[in-house]
């Protein structure tokens, strides 16, 4: 309900504005990123069949795979259909009690992927370095406790922030949100109140997670890089470096897209709101419809497997 100060008290409904700006244009938006959706879609749910079916594959690089497609897979289903609804049907209302939800399902799969790049890079690291204890570190169990704990310390570390939002935020000066889905940012913005721990708490949750997984994988590829230049041999130094140029990869355009659109977006005061929103919809969408396509691309077994699937027994 609105009260007379122009704020809306425990509001039931926002909208969603797509892209600011572009309004007039958003069905055009809405082409490429509905085919990178359906392309993140079959490539992700091939690259988790392909994986469980070829027993060569179960192997705990593979499984993290695996993992980091079933993330990336939810993360797409999560923003994307939204989105599409808003570019191209213009249904633009959303519960609060459901964009809540949207936030803490896009947030916790993003600090997921976050701690699975991390994963991969500590079994490239034992791989590399420490190569005759691989098997006996990386066991069956250690890896369902790896997965576990970068489920819950995502969850957990998520929860608070729509709690806080839930329980503290009573009063909205509007109830229009920029963008064109729930990010924790943009709704806390539109509080008519003190805001200052929910967006200390956002800040921690980025720093804490985003800022570890950083750091130590990092250190990873220092160690990895280190033990690498140490072979004498060019053959084993170009073997050892093509068994990370994939995740090399990924990591880089994952954390680059990261920080450049946070960047942007807390102190791109002169940058157009379209350019902001934009960047921010790359971010999420673009690493799930790279990463099949990359590990696709430089995994033999992978591509191998994904031949033989589409290619006639006769």
């Amino acid at each position: 309900m609105a009260l007379t100060n122009g704020t809306f008290f425990k509001p039931s409904l926002f909208t969603l504005v797509g892209v600011p700006g572009l309004e007039s244009v958003q069905h055009w938006i809405g082409i490429p990123f509905f085919i990178s959706f359906i392309l993140a879609v079959i490539g992700n749910g091939l690259l988790i069949t392909i994986i469980h079916t070829e027993r060569s594959l179960h192997e705990p690089i593979y499984i993290f795979l695996a993992v980091l497609a079933a993330t990336d897979l939810g993360l797409t289903l999560c923003i994307t259909p939204k989105m599409l609804v808003i570019f191209w049907l213009h249904s633009r209302e959303i519960q609060f009690d459901c964009c809540l939800i949207q936030m803490y399902f896009t947030h916790t799969f993003q600090c997921m992927e976050s701690g699975i790049l991390l994963a991969m890079a500590f079994d490239r690291y034992v791989a590399i370095c420490e190569p005759l204890r691989h098997s006996a570190i990386f066991t069956k169990k250690v890896l369902i406790s790896i997965i576990t704990v970068v489920t819950i310390r995502a969850s957990l570390t998520i929860t608070t922030c729509p709690l806080l939002m839930k329980l503290r935020l009573k009063h909205f000066r509007t109830t229009v949100i920029s963008h064109s889905y729930c990010e924790h940012v943009a709704v806390v913005t539109l509080a008519a109140e003190n805001v200052r721990i929910n967006k200390a708490y956002g800040l921690f949750v980025a720093f804490s997670v985003l800022g570890f997984d950083v750091i130590f994988i990092f250190l990873s590829y220092a160690f990895i890089f280190q033990a690498v230049f140490k072979l004498s041999q060019k053959e084993a130094r170009l073997k050892a470096f093509n068994t990370c140029t994939a995740h090399i990869f990924v990591f880089l355009q994952f954390y680059i897209l990261t920080f450049f659109t946070s960047f942007i977006h807390r102190f791109g005061f002169n940058v157009a709101p379209y350019v902001h929103i934009l960047l921010s919809n790359l971010y999420l969408l673009v690493p799930p419809l790279l990463n099949p396509i990359v590990y696709g691309v430089k995994t033999k077994q992978i591509r191998e497997t994904a031949i033989k699937m589409f290619t006639p027994k006769n």
